[in-house]
């Protein structure tokens, strides 16, 4: 059972007390919306417009969740597996890579030798052709916070004969009415908040990451740097941010949105998504310390879990506390996920930018309020 009242009162918290400019959360169940919180305001402006449920803000890495399931619904409609190899469709990749390990931040490609635009989606393709694994694929995990978007477009470009975007649109988005965006068409220009770099504030767990993102030749850096172009928060203001659609980064979303993309993606509403893709969305792959982000991390095909932990590592509980519980994060502190034991999908979304890797409490306080 949903504590509506203690999420409403920790909503209004984070603007109260933890500084929130904008920002919105969902909760979908069976029944729709049962959860629908929006205030703030889109942007500093005077003239701003009020937050409200239609409203759209981009999402960096919580893109990666749609992104994933719509490589994991390609690779169902071709009758293809997570064991199958990634050179079956893409003979010419530079790592011996199955998709389960592609999808699950093992394949060993978080960072390019050769610097490349990220608006080149061509020459892209061929430097993670040439690129050697920094590990072999399966021998380890590290997030590939920009690189996983252009190997999931390429795969499902290789499937589908479309970019992802286009795929995410057609057969997802446009069926179960998601205002879930992987290339913003203009028409919703005019519904997007702008985003501001909040302060910064150094979790504990985090100074590892935060160590070797200071080094300019550490993997972890990188990792965020060898893509070149949206690299600073200011950036995905630009509309041509939100056109190209960056399946790793790029999207642009509302809570109730992603939402309701998780609900359908936990409970196979409308026959969207096969039991075999929810099982896959669900099912941890990797779990340990992180090669990139320097923490714990577990990831599913295309997923993050909440790590379970070996020796004295605590248990994060980033997804509630139902062990089947998966989502993804974005940077600045988005959050979405799917509950499948409560058939529930959730979502919060916000413009001011916490930097991190994790979320931090404007989020979590909801996470935990849920019970």
């Amino acid at each position: 059972m949903i504590n509506i009242s203690s999420v409403e009162n920790n909503f209004a918290a984070n603007f109260a007390e933890r500084g929130e400019l904008g920002a919105a959360f969902c909760v979908w169940s069976d029944r729709g919306a049962v959860i629908s919180l929006a205030g703030g305001a889109t942007s500093r402006e005077s003239e701003a417009a009020p937050w409200t449920e239609h409203t759209l803000v981009p999402v960096w890495s919580t893109t990666k969740g749609p992104a994933a399931a719509t490589l994991l619904w390609a690779l169902d409609r071709a009758r293809l597996t997570l064991d199958t190899p990634v050179s079956h469709v893409w003979p010419a990749l530079g790592a011996d890579a199955t998709f389960g390990e592609l999808l699950s931040h093992q394949a060993g490609l978080p960072a390019l030798d050769v610097a490349t635009s990220v608006f080149d989606h061509e020459a892209l393709v061929i430097a993670l052709e040439r690129q050697v694994p920094f590990w072999e694929p399966g021998q380890g995990h590290g997030y590939h916070p920009r690189t996983f978007g252009v190997l999931l477009d390429e795969c499902v470009r290789r499937l589908c004969g479309a970019p992802l975007g286009d795929v995410w649109h057609r057969e997802i988005a446009t069926p179960l009415e998601l205002d879930v965006w992987i290339g913003l068409p203009t028409h919703a220009f005019s519904r997007v908040a702008t985003v501001y770099a909040g302060r910064f504030i150094l979790k504990p767990e985090e100074q590892k990451f935060n160590n070797a993102f200071s080094d300019a030749a550490s993997l972890t850096r990188r990792a965020f740097d060898s893509m070149r172009g949206l690299n600073a928060i200011h950036e995905m203001n630009d509309p041509a941010a939100w056109v190209l659609g960056q399946p790793a980064f790029g999207g642009v979303a509302s809570a109730r949105g992603l939402a309701r993309f998780y609900h359908a993606l936990a409970t196979g509403e409308s026959g969207t998504f096969s039991e075999t893709v929810r099982r896959w969305a669900e099912t941890t792959l990797c779990d340990g310390n992180d090669r990139v982000l320097h923490l714990p991390t577990a990831f599913s095909a295309g997923f993050q879990k909440d790590p379970v932990g070996t020796g004295r590592e605590p248990r994060r509980s980033q997804y509630g506390p139902r062990p089947r519980a998966f989502g993804h994060p974005g940077a600045g502190g988005s959050l979405a996920w799917a509950d499948p034991d409560q058939r529930l999908g959730c979502a919060y979304v916000m413009n001011l930018i916490a930097p991190g890797v994790m979320p931090g409490e404007r989020a979590l306080s909801l996470v935990r309020a849920m019970g």
